[in-house]
Protein backbone atom coordinates (compact mmCIF):
# COMPACT_ATOMS: atom_id res chain seq x y z
CA UNK A 1 0.00 0.00 0.00
CA UNK A 2 1.20 3.62 -0.40
CA UNK A 3 -0.29 6.45 0.66
CA UNK A 4 1.26 9.63 -0.70
CA UNK A 5 1.30 12.68 2.23
CA UNK A 6 1.51 15.59 -0.18
CA UNK A 7 -0.34 16.21 -2.89
CA UNK A 8 -1.66 19.20 -4.09
CA UNK A 9 -4.97 19.54 -6.37
CA UNK A 10 -7.26 22.74 -7.22
CA UNK A 11 -10.88 23.07 -8.63
CA UNK A 12 -11.13 22.89 -12.15
CA UNK A 13 -11.72 26.55 -13.31
CA UNK A 14 -8.30 27.34 -11.24
CA UNK A 15 -6.14 24.52 -12.35
CA UNK A 16 -4.62 25.59 -15.00
CA UNK A 17 -3.56 29.27 -14.24
CA UNK A 18 -2.24 27.85 -10.43
CA UNK A 19 -0.18 25.58 -12.08
CA UNK A 20 1.44 27.54 -15.34
CA UNK A 21 1.88 30.81 -13.02
CA UNK A 22 3.93 28.27 -10.22
CA UNK A 23 5.74 27.10 -13.12
CA UNK A 24 6.94 30.62 -14.94
CA UNK A 25 8.17 31.53 -11.65
CA UNK A 26 10.51 28.80 -10.81
CA UNK A 27 10.92 26.83 -13.91
CA UNK A 28 9.61 23.55 -12.47
CA UNK A 29 7.35 20.90 -14.70
CA UNK A 30 4.11 19.93 -13.61
CA UNK A 31 3.20 16.25 -14.14
CA UNK A 32 -1.07 16.56 -13.74
CA UNK A 33 -2.97 19.18 -14.86
CA UNK A 34 -3.90 19.80 -10.80
CA UNK A 35 -7.49 18.68 -11.55
CA UNK A 36 -9.19 16.17 -8.78
CA UNK A 37 -9.80 14.05 -12.32
CA UNK A 38 -6.31 13.81 -13.91
CA UNK A 39 -4.93 13.51 -10.41
CA UNK A 40 -6.65 10.49 -9.34
CA UNK A 41 -5.81 8.59 -12.91
CA UNK A 42 -2.22 9.40 -12.45
CA UNK A 43 -1.99 8.09 -9.13
CA UNK A 44 -3.75 4.42 -10.26
CA UNK A 45 -0.18 4.88 -13.13
CA UNK A 46 1.90 5.34 -10.00
CA UNK A 47 -0.08 2.44 -7.84
CA UNK A 48 -0.80 5.59 -4.94
CA UNK A 49 -3.49 4.10 -3.01
CA UNK A 50 -4.51 7.21 -0.75
CA UNK A 51 -3.55 10.37 -0.85
CA UNK A 52 -3.39 12.99 1.91
CA UNK A 53 -3.68 16.63 -0.29
CA UNK A 54 -2.87 20.37 1.47
CA UNK A 55 -4.33 23.50 0.71
CA UNK A 56 -2.74 26.66 1.58
CA UNK A 57 -4.74 30.23 2.24
CA UNK A 58 -2.49 32.47 0.61
CA UNK A 59 -4.55 35.75 2.02
CA UNK A 60 -6.73 36.13 5.04
CA UNK A 61 -9.80 36.44 3.18
CA UNK A 62 -8.95 33.05 1.39
CA UNK A 63 -8.95 30.56 4.65
CA UNK A 64 -13.04 30.09 4.70
CA UNK A 65 -13.38 29.08 1.06
CA UNK A 66 -10.39 26.91 0.75
CA UNK A 67 -11.12 24.82 3.88
CA UNK A 68 -14.85 24.84 2.51
CA UNK A 69 -13.64 23.12 -0.44
CA UNK A 70 -11.00 20.81 1.29
CA UNK A 71 -13.34 19.23 3.04
CA UNK A 72 -16.04 19.04 0.54
CA UNK A 73 -13.64 17.16 -1.91
CA UNK A 74 -12.63 14.61 0.91
CA UNK A 75 -13.15 10.82 0.13
CA UNK A 76 -12.34 7.15 1.70
CA UNK A 77 -9.27 8.21 -0.54
CA UNK A 78 -8.35 11.18 -0.40
CA UNK A 79 -7.84 12.63 2.87
CA UNK A 80 -7.01 16.96 3.75
CA UNK A 81 -5.66 19.20 5.28
CA UNK A 82 -6.94 23.12 5.53
CA UNK A 83 -5.21 26.29 6.42
CA UNK A 84 -5.22 29.67 8.05
CA UNK A 85 -4.04 32.57 7.82
CA UNK A 86 -1.67 34.05 10.08
CA UNK A 87 -2.80 37.68 9.33
CA UNK A 88 -6.07 36.58 9.65
CA UNK A 89 -8.04 38.05 12.70
CA UNK A 90 -10.62 35.12 12.85
CA UNK A 91 -7.40 32.37 12.23
CA UNK A 92 -8.50 30.74 15.27
CA UNK A 93 -11.16 30.61 15.37
CA UNK A 94 -11.19 29.22 11.33
CA UNK A 95 -8.39 26.54 13.23
CA UNK A 96 -11.71 25.41 15.39
CA UNK A 97 -13.67 25.17 12.13
CA UNK A 98 -10.82 23.00 10.18
CA UNK A 99 -11.14 20.51 13.01
CA UNK A 100 -14.98 20.30 12.76
CA UNK A 101 -15.24 20.28 8.93
CA UNK A 102 -13.36 16.87 9.63
CA UNK A 103 -10.49 17.96 8.06
CA UNK A 104 -6.93 15.87 9.14
CA UNK A 105 -4.64 18.71 9.76
CA UNK A 106 -3.12 21.91 9.03
CA UNK A 107 -0.93 23.44 6.12
CA UNK A 108 1.28 26.41 6.47
CA UNK A 109 3.46 28.08 3.76
CA UNK A 110 6.47 30.62 5.25
CA UNK A 111 6.83 31.80 1.78
CA UNK A 112 3.52 31.95 0.62
CA UNK A 113 2.22 33.61 3.95
CA UNK A 114 5.33 36.08 4.52
CA UNK A 115 5.64 34.99 7.87
CA UNK A 116 9.51 33.22 9.66
CA UNK A 117 9.07 29.75 11.68
CA UNK A 118 10.02 30.95 14.56
CA UNK A 119 8.39 34.03 14.43
CA UNK A 120 5.91 34.73 18.24
CA UNK A 121 3.51 35.67 16.01
CA UNK A 122 3.08 32.25 14.94
CA UNK A 123 2.55 31.40 18.58
CA UNK A 124 -0.99 31.55 18.97
CA UNK A 125 -1.62 29.92 16.09
CA UNK A 126 0.85 26.94 17.38
CA UNK A 127 -0.64 26.60 20.13
CA UNK A 128 -4.05 26.16 19.53
CA UNK A 129 -3.41 23.47 16.20
CA UNK A 130 -1.53 21.62 19.33
CA UNK A 131 -4.72 21.87 21.94
CA UNK A 132 -7.40 20.61 18.51
CA UNK A 133 -4.43 17.93 18.67
CA UNK A 134 -4.48 18.26 14.77
CA UNK A 135 -0.81 17.62 12.86
CA UNK A 136 1.30 20.24 11.23
CA UNK A 137 2.77 20.38 7.97
CA UNK A 138 5.15 23.24 7.39
CA UNK A 139 7.15 24.05 3.99
CA UNK A 140 10.44 24.03 5.27
CA UNK A 141 13.74 24.80 3.81
CA UNK A 142 14.27 27.51 0.70
CA UNK A 143 11.55 27.70 -2.18
CA UNK A 144 12.57 28.47 -5.65
CA UNK A 145 9.54 30.98 -5.53
CA UNK A 146 11.56 33.75 -3.55
CA UNK A 147 14.94 33.06 -4.26
CA UNK A 148 17.76 34.16 -1.05
CA UNK A 149 14.94 34.18 1.39
CA UNK A 150 15.01 32.53 4.45
CA UNK A 151 11.56 32.26 6.43
CA UNK A 152 11.59 28.38 6.26
CA UNK A 153 15.05 27.58 6.64
CA UNK A 154 15.43 24.03 9.44
CA UNK A 155 17.07 25.86 12.11
CA UNK A 156 14.18 28.01 12.65
CA UNK A 157 12.16 24.69 13.91
CA UNK A 158 14.46 24.48 16.77
CA UNK A 159 12.46 27.39 18.70
CA UNK A 160 9.20 26.06 17.61
CA UNK A 161 9.78 22.15 19.06
CA UNK A 162 11.37 23.39 22.14
CA UNK A 163 8.51 25.86 23.09
CA UNK A 164 5.46 23.44 21.77
CA UNK A 165 6.32 19.88 22.59
CA UNK A 166 3.15 18.33 21.96
CA UNK A 167 2.69 20.00 18.54
CA UNK A 168 2.72 16.92 15.90
CA UNK A 169 4.93 18.93 13.24
CA UNK A 170 5.58 17.51 10.06
CA UNK A 171 8.57 19.26 8.28
CA UNK A 172 8.18 18.89 4.65
CA UNK A 173 11.23 17.84 1.94
CA UNK A 174 12.68 15.79 3.85
CA UNK A 175 13.15 18.63 6.46
CA UNK A 176 14.48 21.39 3.67
CA UNK A 177 14.24 21.61 0.53
CA UNK A 178 17.67 22.82 -1.02
CA UNK A 179 19.20 22.69 2.61
CA UNK A 180 19.87 19.55 3.40
CA UNK A 181 23.36 20.14 5.47
CA UNK A 182 20.95 21.84 7.31
CA UNK A 183 18.45 19.31 7.89
CA UNK A 184 21.52 17.18 9.30
CA UNK A 185 22.64 19.37 11.92
CA UNK A 186 19.61 20.64 13.16
CA UNK A 187 16.62 18.12 12.76
CA UNK A 188 17.54 14.76 12.34
CA UNK A 189 16.92 12.71 15.78
CA UNK A 190 14.51 15.52 16.94
CA UNK A 191 10.86 14.40 17.30
CA UNK A 192 9.30 15.84 14.44
CA UNK A 193 8.48 13.99 11.01
CA UNK A 194 9.62 14.65 8.24
CA UNK A 195 8.36 13.95 4.14
CA UNK A 196 9.87 12.76 1.15
CA UNK A 197 7.87 15.82 -1.63
CA UNK A 198 10.14 16.26 -4.37
CA UNK A 199 12.81 15.07 -2.33
CA UNK A 200 14.08 12.61 -5.23
CA UNK A 201 14.84 15.75 -7.34
CA UNK A 202 18.23 16.93 -4.75
CA UNK A 203 18.89 13.00 -2.64
CA UNK A 204 20.45 10.07 -4.18
CA UNK A 205 18.80 7.22 -2.53
CA UNK A 206 21.79 6.56 -0.53
CA UNK A 207 21.83 9.95 0.99
CA UNK A 208 18.64 9.35 1.98
CA UNK A 209 18.97 5.93 3.58
CA UNK A 210 22.03 7.93 5.21
CA UNK A 211 19.19 10.50 6.39
CA UNK A 212 16.65 8.16 7.88
CA UNK A 213 19.38 5.64 9.67
CA UNK A 214 19.93 9.13 11.49
CA UNK A 215 16.40 10.00 12.80
CA UNK A 216 13.91 7.17 12.72
CA UNK A 217 11.96 5.21 10.06
CA UNK A 218 8.46 5.82 12.64
CA UNK A 219 8.84 9.65 11.14
CA UNK A 220 9.53 9.59 7.80
CA UNK A 221 6.24 9.85 5.45
CA UNK A 222 6.56 8.83 1.70
CA UNK A 223 5.18 12.15 -0.31
CA UNK A 224 5.65 13.70 -3.79
CA UNK A 225 4.50 17.07 -3.72
CA UNK A 226 2.31 15.62 -6.89
CA UNK A 227 1.85 17.57 -9.48
CA UNK A 228 5.72 19.07 -9.38
CA UNK A 229 6.82 15.41 -8.98
CA UNK A 230 5.59 12.06 -9.83
CA UNK A 231 4.74 9.57 -6.75
CA UNK A 232 6.86 7.01 -8.78
CA UNK A 233 10.03 9.04 -8.27
CA UNK A 234 9.79 9.04 -3.96
CA UNK A 235 8.70 5.74 -4.43
CA UNK A 236 11.50 4.75 -6.74
CA UNK A 237 14.18 6.67 -4.42
CA UNK A 238 13.03 4.70 -1.46
CA UNK A 239 12.98 1.25 -3.24
CA UNK A 240 16.67 2.19 -4.53
CA UNK A 241 18.13 3.12 -0.94
CA UNK A 242 19.18 0.22 1.63
CA UNK A 243 16.44 0.31 3.50
CA UNK A 244 14.80 -2.72 5.06
CA UNK A 245 11.12 -3.79 3.91
CA UNK A 246 9.73 -3.32 7.10
CA UNK A 247 11.22 0.60 7.13
CA UNK A 248 9.81 0.77 4.00
CA UNK A 249 6.46 -0.21 4.81
CA UNK A 250 6.45 1.92 7.80
CA UNK A 251 7.22 4.56 5.93
CA UNK A 252 5.02 4.01 2.08
CA UNK A 253 1.93 3.73 4.98
CA UNK A 254 1.92 2.63 8.19
CA UNK A 255 3.47 6.11 9.46
CA UNK A 256 0.24 8.02 7.79
CA UNK A 257 -2.53 5.18 8.74
CA UNK A 258 -0.46 5.72 12.23
CA UNK A 259 -0.19 9.73 12.32
CA UNK A 260 -4.17 10.19 10.96
CA UNK A 261 -5.68 7.63 12.94
CA UNK A 262 -6.81 5.59 9.76
CA UNK A 263 -6.56 2.21 8.01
Amino acid sequence: MRIDFHTHVFPDKLAEKALTSISEHTGAPYFTNGTIADTDEKFKEWNVDVSVALHIATNPKQQHNVNTWAAEIQTEKRFCFGSVHPDAADALTELERIKNLGLYGVKLHPYFQSFNIDDQKMFPIYDYISFLKLPLLLHVGFDPSYPGATQGVPQRLITVLEQFPHLTIIAAHMGGLGCYQETQTYLLGKPIYLDTAIASQFLTPELFGHMVSKHDSQRILFGSDCPWSPSAAEAQMIEQSNLSSEQREKIFYQNAQRLLHIT
